[in-house]
């Protein structure tokens, strides 16, 4: 049969030539399809964690740092605070041993916290996402209720919460505040949005 003058090795050349160099068209296309898949960085910022300094934050005093575009309240609570806050009776809150799971599990006992006298709570109301007022106060003037042995009142709809964010029974909000993942990096140090296991 005849060759018809065609260059058998030239043609090898072109064919694998010309794969090589779809190929790296290819690779060169899908590289930044892929990468466009990634978080943004304004995006991995938004989610990243934050770190607080209480060092001057006092007794009875609550401090706002702001992670995942929500309020996080760092709470430094008194002696006479965890006490009140201790003392409230189960039969007055929704759920007081925190049975939804609105807090890490290292987060144990009736005030929610790693330590008891520093709370970290998101600072959003669990019913239509309002953000509280803090009403630390016994008997606050505006929460409408008797006994208000201090915490958080909404006053959108009247929900209500504990000082450890644990909300009253017979409101509309349907769960405690949310306790974000937290660890301590010093006494005074606070990482918001990394939990302990992760140092």
């Amino acid at each position: 049969m005849a060759d018809n003058g065609v260059n058998k090795g030239r043609r090898r050349f072109l064919v694998g030539a010309t794969t090589v160099v779809g190929a790296v068209g290819a690779v060169g296309v899908a590289v930044p399809f892929v990468a466009s898949w990634q978080p943004s960085a304004r995006a991995r910022a938004a989610g990243a964690p934050v770190q607080a300094d209480v060092s001057k934050l006092e007794s009875g005093q609550r401090m706002t740092v702001e992670w995942r575009g929500k309020p996080v309240w760092i709470l430094n609570r008194s002696p006479e605070m965890i006490e009140r806050t201790e003392s409230i009776e189960a039969a007055r809150l929704a759920d007081p041993e925190s049975s939804v799971p609105q807090q890490p599990a290292y987060v144990e006992g009736p005030l929610r916290s790693i330590k008891p006298e520093i709370g970290v709570l998101v600072g959003i109301c669990t019913h239509l996402g309002c953000s509280p007022l803090f009403k630390p106060e016994p008997n606050a003037e505006g929460v409408g209720v008797e006994n208000w042995p201090g915490g958080f009142f909404c006053p959108c709809h009247g929900s209500r919460f504990d000082l450890a964010g644990r909300v009253f029974r017979n409101v509309p909000a349907p769960t405690n505040l949310e306790v974000p993942p937290y660890r301590f990096d010093s006494d005074v140090l606070i990482t918001v949005g990394e939990d302990e296991e992760t140092a």
